[in-house]
């Protein structure tokens, strides 16, 4: 195993392990490694400083630390998989869904008492506000919002 510093486009800085560095050139190139903050394939090794090491005795601790940084990829790969699905879900709710901003809040209570026409919207409210739309049966729910990538 291996680990690479990587950096994406962005400059987000993360850690990453490969079974070797061929391994590392394919799935870099096949945009399977990501951004664990922004969730971009755009990644590339950043500046590494050499790990120099004398001979030691192989011992337990260099198998628990194989072992935690293997454990550390697949939540890194999860945390992209997760950032990539809330991704789509902000892409479909923007292609389908009304923006109403602030006005959220009036605007669900008008279409849930019938004096607005039914459709989906989305917009801003707090947080007492989402609850007191829920309180009154008005049917509200928070979608964590991720930055664009681009912007």
């Amino acid at each position: 195993m291996i680990v690479f510093d990587l950096q994406c486009r962005k400059g987000h800085g993360f850690e990453a392990w490969f079974q070797d560095t061929a391994r590392y050139d394919t799935q870099v190139a096949a945009g399977e490694v990501s951004c664990p903050t922004c969730g971009t394939t755009k990644v590339e090794k950043a500046l590494m400083a050499p790990v120099v090491s004398g001979a030691k005795k192989k011992s337990d601790s260099g198998r628990r630390d194989v072992k935690a940084a293997k454990q550390a990829a697949a939540e890194t790969a999860e945390a992209a998989k997760l950032r990539r699905a809330l991704g789509e879900m902000r892409d479909t709710i923007e292609k389908n869904f009304d923006y109403v901003g602030g006005a959220f809040p009036e605007e669900a209570r008008k279409i849930h008492y019938g004096e607005a026409e039914s459709r989906n919207i989305y917009g801003e409210t707090s947080e007492e506000e989402a609850k007191a739309l829920d309180e009154e049966g008005v049917g509200v729910q928070r979608v964590p919002w991720l930055p664009r990538e681009n912007s």
